[in-house]
């Protein structure tokens, strides 16, 4: 083991994730460690840490973590950052390969043109409010009015393997996420906190989004934000198969299938090595 804690870090869109390898480093994995490292002032700054690879019943998993440390079953950019990470390392040499995490196996093939974008598949959304957990409500809440923060919502609550709470509104901006966003997260439906998208359906093949993800906040890209709005305003009949879904920090492709199958299309950043300070955690 190296003494010193070296991390990558890498955005999806903006979306920025630190890497921490326990075959490279020894470090405790505390809540209170990986709070400190996501902190924008005070440390290496991102919206989470993905911390692997670790081995599992032969399998390659990578645990996610949320920016106030606390462990997210999936997460869209995590998945296809971290896939980055075991190509750049040699960890994998294939073009497609699958990875575990939470939630369960996710499938990423890379473009045999350009090894940053990559194809991700993400399974099928759930809208079994058993799965999301939801309390106080019953059956599928899908183009339903929910009540946050003393106002009624037209909202869709879905299951990408994370749980996520779309709510469909004429115009979208970074001020309505932020002033809702807590709301939604923390609200008395939500037993596990809640990720929320505000949605506009600009046509059948373009949506735009913005994101309040619970544990992280404000973000400027979710992959599986994009994936469960795109999910949701497909059930809802507003969008077709093939939806670009438009976001602060950029865009993502996502396809989906006559099963429910979600497949994800998008690129990743690199932004470069930390090495943290001896002192960092005294």
């Amino acid at each position: 083991m190296e003494n010193n804690i070296t991390m990558k870090k890498y955005h999806g869109l903006g979306n920025d994730y630190l890497v921490l390898d326990p075959n490279k480093n020894d470090l405790e994995l505390q809540t209170r460690n990986i709070e400190r490292l996501c902190r924008r002032n005070f440390g290496a700054g991102a919206d989470g840490l993905l911390y692997g690879p670790l081995m599992e019943e032969g399998k390659i998993k990578v645990r996610i973590f949320n920016s106030d440390g606390s462990e997210a079953e999936k997460s869209g950019n995590g998945v296809g950052i971290f896939a980055k990470y075991l190509l750049d390392e040699g960890y994998v040499t294939e073009s497609k390969f699958s990875l575990n995490t939470l939630a369960g196996d996710v499938e990423i093939e890379f473009s045999e043109e350009n090894k940053n974008v990559m194809r991700v598949n993400m399974g099928k959304p759930s809208y079994a409010g058993k799965e999301l957990p939801l309390t106080g409500l019953e059956g599928e809440i899908v183009n339903a009015h929910l009540r946050f923060h003393d106002n009624d919502y037209n909202t869709t609550c879905l299951s990408v393997g994370n749980p996520n709470c779309v709510i469909m509104m004429e115009e979208v901006t970074p001020r309505k996420a932020k002033e809702l966003g807590p709301y939604v997260e923390s609200s008395d439906y939500f037993p596990n906190r809640m990720n929320m998208q505000l949605c506009k359906v600009t046509d059948r093949e373009n949506i735009t989004i913005e994101i309040y993800e619970r544990g992280a906040g404000y973000t400027l890209a979710s992959g599986t934000g994009a994936c469960a709005s795109a999910a949701a305003a497909r059930r809802m009949g507003l969008v077709d198969d093939k939806v670009t879904v438009h976001m602060q920090g950029g865009d993502l492709l996502i396809e989906m299938e006559e099963d429910g199958t979600i497949f994800m299309t998008g690129s990743v950043g690199t932004v470069g090595t930390f090495m943290l300070a001896e002192n960092f955690f005294a």
